[in-house]
């Protein structure tokens, strides 16, 4: 089963629930993904939408933040309970010694020998951990163990 048909599923799921929130925030999720498909005029695939979750995770740690600052803990519920029902859409995340391997062979691999060939190992790390890490924190590592 694709992840879309997986989303409009639990979208189904949670209108026979009458689970408002959750509801909500999958219409959102399936409203982001349709209006990519119809920017590009095709049918995305698990990757491409797996990357849409992850910019809609993206924009609500940063509301999240913005809330936070602003006291507003109303606010900062419902965005921590969409960042809950996004990342559950998620492949399974690697763990930091996973993550700590895949850098080290993608350095070996690319050859890379400081900074400057950071962005040849952030290449081939990119589509390799995809939405099975957070490459912000891929890229401070890369950066370490190349500077080291």
């Amino acid at each position: 089963m694709s992840l879309k048909s997986t989303i409009t599923e639990d979208m189904k799921v949670a209108m026979k629930a009458k689970e408002a929130q959750r509801l909500s925030a999958i219409r959102l999720l399936l409203a982001a993904i349709k209006q990519r498909e119809v920017d590009e005029r095709k049918e995305l695939s698990d990757t491409e939408i797996v990357a849409v979750v992850e910019k809609m995770i993206k924009q609500r740690r940063d509301s999240i933040a913005q809330f936070q600052a602003a006291n507003r803990k109303d606010l900062v519920d419902g965005e921590t309970f969409e960042l809950n029902l996004l990342a559950g859409y998620l492949p399974k995340q690697l763990t930091d010694a996973e993550i700590a391997q895949e850098v080290s062979a993608a350095i070996a691999q690319t050859g890379a020998k400081g900074v400057p060939d950071m962005g040849k190992v952030m290449g081939a790390l990119k589509s390799k951990l995809a939405g099975r890490a957070d490459l912000g924190k891929v890229s401070a590592l890369v950066k370490t163990k190349l500077a080291g």
